[in-house]
């Protein structure tokens, strides 16, 4: 994709069209709160750049019939969800609904040249499936704090060899397109808000627990990055003075006593206590325990892999206790990984919010899990590199 919108008008009409699909221009008209004359200007103006085609004829609203207007269907949008663990990539349509989708485990440790091979790899099986041939334009989510716009990682705790690599410029000259780059709870917050929970709410958190903590602020509509792109780093508020050693050099951080990592540590070290049969059962099977094997101990009423669970959800809930009396948000969305702990994560988090916060601020104030899962980070790095694409040049 070559064509950018000229003007925030154009560029309006495209977000609108890519949220709300095909629209007749009598609609389209309405929503932008432009004259019919100007109106006809920038769609025409559109209509030949090629980023919008004619589709047919609307249903008649009295009088002359209006046409439909939709995003050029051959637009193809690449996501790509980098996270501890593992990577997913997909292809979507200009509307965003995803075309095709693949996961695969994998160390960001590793270190980005490998982890990009790796990318390059599944990207290159989507495009053999048929589902695009190129791609107008690629999102990227990364585990770690990213200098935003120009997509770069800075210092990331659990992304050892990441730090300072242009990881934009390097995948745009690989893809051969344009390449945006941000934190990745920034894209599940964003995925969640195009498809998912948080379609209508303007205010919300989304809050990741994966490998570690992170939350993405939407203020109005827009993802906060804050000054430098940090905002939402709330693994690394302390939780415990001169508690444990966290991955970022602090003490007493969340991430260091919660999330994927420090549960299957704390997992592992209740099993070898002998304070868990289950826990101890499956850590002699795999060698190893995960925050899925004591979510499955805890579906099967292993007492210690619950109280795991309920202590690391109370003191996820007392960080989201002071970000809520302090943004009052509409609404609370928990998402990643260990959100396989379903329920009962849900519900000590949800108890230590409606404890600390004040009244005003949770009276009216969901806390639920995301709906959209693995998808959420993709769908979300798709609907950034519209957003970039749909905006004047």
């Amino acid at each position: 994709m070559t064509a950018r919108p000229a003007n925030a008008h154009q560029a309006r009409l495209l977000r609108l069209l890519r949220d709300s699909g095909p629209n007749s221009r009598a609609q389209l008209g309405d929503e932008v709160e432009l004259s019919r004359s100007k109106l006809a200007v920038e769609v025409d103006r559109l209509l030949e750049t090629g980023l919008v085609v004619a589709d047919g004829l609307a249903a008649s609203r009295g009088g002359r019939r209006s046409h439909n207007i939709r995003l050029s269907p051959g637009l193809r949008f690449l996501g790509i969800d980098i996270g501890a663990t593992s990577v997913d990539v997909a292809v979507t349509n200009p509307e965003l609904e995803i075309l095709g989708h693949l996961t695969q485990p994998m160390d960001v440790r590793e270190g980005p040249v490998a982890v990009f091979e790796q990318v390059l790899t599944m990207v290159g099986k989507l495009r053999d499936s048929g589902v695009a041939e190129g791609f107008d334009g690629a999102g990227i989510g990364v585990p770690g704090p990213v200098r935003y716009p120009e997509g770069v990682p800075v210092a990331p705790p659990i992304m050892p060899g990441w730090d300072g690599f242009p990881v934009r410029e390097a995948l745009s000259q690989e893809l051969g397109c344009p390449v945006m780059v941000d934190n990745d709870v920034n894209l599940m917050a964003l995925g969640e808000q195009q498809a998912g929970v948080a379609r209508t709410t303007q205010d919300f958190f989304c809050v990741k627990i994966g490998t570690g903590i992170g939350c993405g602020v939407v203020v109005g509509g827009e993802v906060h990055r804050g000054t430098t792109g940090s905002a939402g780093d709330v693994g690394h508020i302390q939780v415990e003075p001169e508690g444990r050693q966290c991955a970022c050099g602090n003490r007493g951080c969340l991430e260091a006593y919660f999330g994927g990592a420090a549960l299957a540590r704390d997992a592992e070290e209740a099993a070898r206590e002998g304070r868990s049969p289950e826990l101890a059962s499956r850590l002699e099977t795999a060698g190893r325990l995960t925050a899925a094997d004591v979510a499955a101990a805890g579906a099967a009423g292993d007492g210690t892999a619950l109280e795991l669970i309920r202590v690391g959800g109370a003191r996820t809930g007392q960080v989201i206790a002071g970000l809520v009396s302090f943004f009052n948000p509409g609404l609370v969305v928990i998402g990643g990984g260990v959100t396989g702990l379903g329920h009962t994560l849900l519900a000590s988090i949800r108890t230590q919010v409606y404890r600390q916060s004040l009244p005003l601020a949770t009276g009216n104030l969901p806390i639920v899990l995301g709906e959209l899962g693995q998808a959420a980070g993709v769908t979300g790095a798709a609907r950034l590199i519209s957003d970039h694409l749909f905006s004047p040049a």
